[in-house]
């Protein structure tokens, strides 16, 4: 695309998604974060492994992590999602599955070949109506932690030495690489409803965010 500046810090292999760097930025606790962003709008996710953790640490944010179903009408009014920034771990719909799962979930792990995800299942926050409403929309800032699955494999290998996470136990890269494509897809949905969507591979790099779609050339 003419005048589209290419960005190298997000993972190769999301669906299909077309990137431009944030360069009106400032920074909190030595994390670079979009200018627009207030610090209490904060909401940091991504695959098991990405640096979660590490990233609201650094942010000095909740340190407590949360959980948040999609799938549910009015997650975003869920206790987990009270402090911010924070840490929180997606459930997530999948054809055929009643409930919705984490990455981290037996049933995922042990089904993930065939499990399809079902966006229309997901909600959304309503759209501002008038004055007085909530902006839903526009509370939640969603920081996407996405580094490439092989950086995740270095980083759960080296974290499994502690034996902190049982998900350690079961570290395959194909599966990684599954995860990383299924945050990309939630994290364009989220983009297309209007919510605040920012990706970074990494704590200390810029945050990216969704210019396009390679479908919209």
């Amino acid at each position: 695309m003419p005048g589209r500046r290419a960005v190298t810090n997000v993972p190769d292999g999301l669906p299909g998604l077309i990137f431009e760097p944030v360069t009106n930025l400032r920074t909190y606790r030595k994390v670079p974060v979009a200018k627009s962003v207030r610090f209490n709008q904060i909401v940091v996710t991504g695959p098991p492994g990405s640096g979660k953790s590490t990233f609201v640490r650094q942010l000095g944010g909740w340190p407590e992590e949360g959980y948040v179903d999609l799938a549910l009408n009015g997650w975003w009014r869920a206790q987990a999602l009270a402090v911010r920034p924070r840490e929180v771990h997606l459930g997530l719909p999948f054809e055929g599955c009643q409930s919705s799962l984490a990455l981290f979930d037996d049933d995922w792990l042990d089904h993930w070949r065939e499990l399809r995800l079902d966006e229309s299942r997901i909600h959304l926050p309503p759209a501002k109506r008038h004055f007085l409403s909530v902006d839903w929309r526009t509370r939640f800032t969603f920081e996407f932690l996405l580094p490439t699955p092989e950086r995740i494999v270095a980083a759960r290998r080296l974290r499994a030495r502690k034996g902190t996470h049982p998900v350690d136990t079961r570290i395959d890269l194909e599966q990684i690489r599954a995860q990383v494509h299924l945050f990309g897809r939630i994290a364009l949905h989220l983009h297309r409803q209007g919510m605040r969507v920012y990706l970074r591979d990494r704590v200390g790099r810029a945050p990216a965010r969704i210019a396009a779609t390679k479908q919209s050339e």
